[in-house]
């Protein structure tokens, strides 16, 4: 059973278009293959058969997967949500205590992170930490490269 996974919707309208791909593009491709594998002859002995029989196990899935994520998925307006903690869709500044550098992280499901422009999941060690902050609060975290701690300096939407 999969936990609810909240999203924007741009977000959820990417996982919808990717199933949608995965469905209407990979499902009838993998289909042909095993078709013009299974022309060939004696199955077996046909390594592209049995490739494409693969392929066919891991989509099917993949499909799965993504229909069980697009199901639990729920869509949040953040124009609802209250900016005095850190939740889920919020753009938080932080100073990284020591060094001093400023940074801002938004926090979004994991699906939508993109390290690039700042979009962190809510799972990432940082995002953990960050979470249910308030503007002026230190976040420990802990990484790979020892505990880091960032100072909340401002909490938007």
């Amino acid at each position: 059973m999969s936990t609810t996974a909240y999203y924007t919707e741009e977000g959820l309208r990417k996982l919808q278009e990717e199933l949608h791909h995965l469905r209407t593009v990979e499902r009838p491709h993998i289909s042909q293959q095993i078709a013009d594998a299974r022309d060939k002859g004696d199955l077996s002995e046909n390594a592209e058969y049995h490739a494409a029989k693969e392929d066919q196990g891991l989509l099917e899935a993949r499909i799965a997967k993504m229909e069980a994520i697009v199901a639990s998925a729920r869509v949040i307006d953040s124009e609802q949500l209250d900016t005095s903690k850190a939740y889920i869709h919020s753009t938080v500044k932080v100073r990284q205590e020591g060094s001093g550098v400023e940074r801002s992280f938004t926090l979004v499901a994991e699906s939508e992170s993109d390290i690039k422009t700042g979009k962190i999941s809510v799972s990432s060690p940082i995002g953990k930490g960050l979470l249910g902050r308030s503007v002026g609060e230190v976040a420990e975290v802990s990484t790979p490269a020892g505990t880091t701690k960032f100072k909340v300096l401002e909490i938007t939407r």
